[in-house]
């Protein structure tokens, strides 16, 4: 009887497990379908020079299915990841094809500092989208000239201290009506720099990402206006048709905005990783007692030391007013020295609710975003 009941089940198992297999198909063929519409969509796009990426159509897709998750007994969040996951390959996709389409086939496009990572990403995309590329390197100062001649956009990317002096090299050899930009991660003194010694269009630009990034789908690009803002949007649009985000800016506020984005929160990581390096802390044993969030944040840590290190002095040492921010920076910190002496829970409690109260609303989201992300670290490791 037991054999007869254990085969009894085993049978049914078996018709559900071949049920779940072929809806497993259907899913995939589904997939499928859904990649010829992407296709499609493509095309569209191309022959109109749309972006890749559309926040609005996004978010209400995701509230949609979100809802009729809800409607079939389904867990809305694990469809939204489903669903997030099916967009970022579609936008991928899109992004893929796009790469090969180029606003101005054809342009000559010089990217000085050419033979560096970020100048060999950049000649990669627009290679691939049929532009003319020419690499500049500092050994080419004798065929400046050459280089420069018939250019359509030139574009800077060099290290931050060489940016200003290269941009002033480079100016007087530019047809008057090439688009000159640089790509560093300040741009008050560069943009400034290309004003004065350009008389035809500027543009100031900082990609919020390195030379390893596979795709430029909604990756960061932020663009500083110098002069004839017309004249440079053709650059502009092509990055979108790419997948790429634009972050409007003046030159101040971008660089006011990335000495906390970039340079204190470098700063703050070095500091944390100095700090356990002298006092030799047992790094991969603090891992076996760590939380996923401990983890995450000594990924960053581990991170930020994996990289080079010239590259990050450059970023953190920019400008006077990024070291003026790290001095308040350490400063700050010293006066919670009292504080910690007295064990004074009352002020430390009194301090965290009036920061809490500071952050507002974004504490929340904090929490949401922050909580997505340890799911994924738990399900990695």
């Amino acid at each position: 009887m037991a054999n007869s009941h254990s085969s009894d089940y085993e049978i049914q198992l078996a018709d559900l497990r071949e049920n779940i297999d072929q809806t497993d198909q259907k899913i995939v063929s589904l997939l499928a379908e859904r990649q010829k519409q992407v296709g499609r969509i493509v095309e569209i796009k191309k022959q109109h020079h749309l972006p890749v990426y559309h926040p609005a159509r996004e978010e209400d897709l995701i509230s949609d299915r979100r809802a009729r998750a809800r409607k079939a007994g389904l867990d809305p969040d694990f469809v939204e990841e489903l669903f997030r996951s099916v967009l970022r390959r579609s936008r991928m996709e899109q992004s893929g094809q796009m790469s090969r389409k180029g606003l101005r086939p054809g342009a000559v496009v010089l990217i000085v500092g050419g033979y560096g990572e970020m100048g060999r990403y950049f000649e990669s995309c627009f290679s691939a989208a049929g532009y003319q590329v020419r690499l500049m390197g500092s050994q080419d100062w004798d065929r400046v000239e050459e280089l420069c001649r018939d250019v359509d956009l030139a574009v800077v990317s060099v290290p931050i201290e060489k940016t200003v002096d290269t941009i002033h090299a480079l100016a007087p050899h530019l047809p008057a009506r090439a688009v000159l930009t640089d790509l560093t991660s300040i741009k008050e003194a560069p943009t400034q720099a290309m004003k004065d010694s350009h008389k035809g269009p500027v543009m100031g630009l900082h990609p919020l990402f390195g030379p390893t990034t596979s795709s430029l789908d909604k990756q960061i690009i932020v663009a500083c206006p110098g002069r004839d803002q017309q004249a440079c949007r053709w650059i502009l649009d092509q990055f979108i048709a790419w997948g790429a985000v634009i972050v409007h800016s003046s030159p101040a506020e971008h660089d006011e905005i990335m000495a906390v984005v970039q340079s204190l929160r470098h700063f703050a990581t070095f500091a944390f990783g100095q700090f356990m390096a002298r006092k030799q802390v047992p790094v991969a044993r603090t891992l076996e007692f760590s939380s996923p969030i401990y983890r995450l944040e000594l990924g960053m840590v581990g991170r930020l030391f994996a990289q080079d290190a010239a590259m990050y002095a450059e970023i953190i040492f920019a400008s006077p007013n990024r070291r003026k921010l790290l001095k308040s920076y350490i400063e700050n910190i010293n006066e919670n020295l009292e504080m910690i002496e007295k064990g004074d829970k009352d002020r430390f409690i009194k301090e965290f609710d009036k920061i809490s109260e500071w952050f507002g609303p974004f504490g929340e989201q904090a929490i949401r975003e922050s909580s997505y992300l340890i799911d994924k670290l738990i399900e990695r490791f």
